[in-house]
């Protein structure tokens, strides 16, 4: 099996806060999930503007995080991301909760508009789908040997790293969440 590239890991504090506001982490969600797209292509799917998307893909560039590239049609030319993952597991706690409270509820955004249009898709896809949820007794150590192998089952479909998909293939969203469940540890729950 071939290796797979390394997720980018982020310990800048002020880049986590680059990184959580939703607007930029929106569009680095959405490039690397349909590829290079132009600012206007961007707005249309984070529902904002053209010149919003630009300013804040340029932002993103200084970053290191996306990157012009050249048009096929000569026009405007579109963006691409860079990195094929994020890894923000050793960045400062403030910031890392910052950035994941973005990601949560961009996923619960993603989930939502499938659920609100489920109906119209084919039968394939709906019957594909699946929202589950599981009550894990596990150490700390089994949590992260469980994500680890996870993350190499579902890393060779990420889309920037799955370069000979299916021609039938689609972008599909994929999550998951795992963590101590606070009431159930004897905590009370805020």
């Amino acid at each position: 099996m071939t290796e797979l590239p390394p997720r980018r890991r982020i310990r800048d504090a002020e880049l986590m806060r680059a990184l959580a506001h939703p607007l930029r982490s929106a569009l680095l969600n959405y490039l690397l999930s349909v590829g290079p797209r132009t600012a206007t292509e961007c707005a249309a799917a984070v529902d904002s503007t053209a010149s919003n998307c630009s300013w804040h893909l340029r932002q993103l560039a200084q970053w290191g995080l996306v990157e012009r590239v050249e048009a096929t049609d000569g026009r405007e030319r579109p963006w691409r991301a860079i990195p094929v993952g994020l890894d923000v597991r050793e960045a400062p706690t403030p910031e890392r909760k910052a950035v994941e409270a973005t990601w949560l509820r961009q996923d619960d955004e993603l989930t939502q508009r499938f659920m609100d249009t489920m109906d119209d898709l084919d039968p394939e896809w709906q019957q594909a789908a699946a929202l589950n949820s599981y009550a894990l007794r596990l150490t700390a150590e089994e949590l992260d040997a469980l994500n680890t192998k996870i993350d190499a089952l579902v890393r060779p479909y990420v889309a920037p790293i799955r370069t000979e998909a299916p021609e039938d293939a689609k972008v599909v969203h994929a999550s998951w969440r795992a963590f101590l469940r606070i009431e159930a540890d004897g905590r009370p729950s805020a």
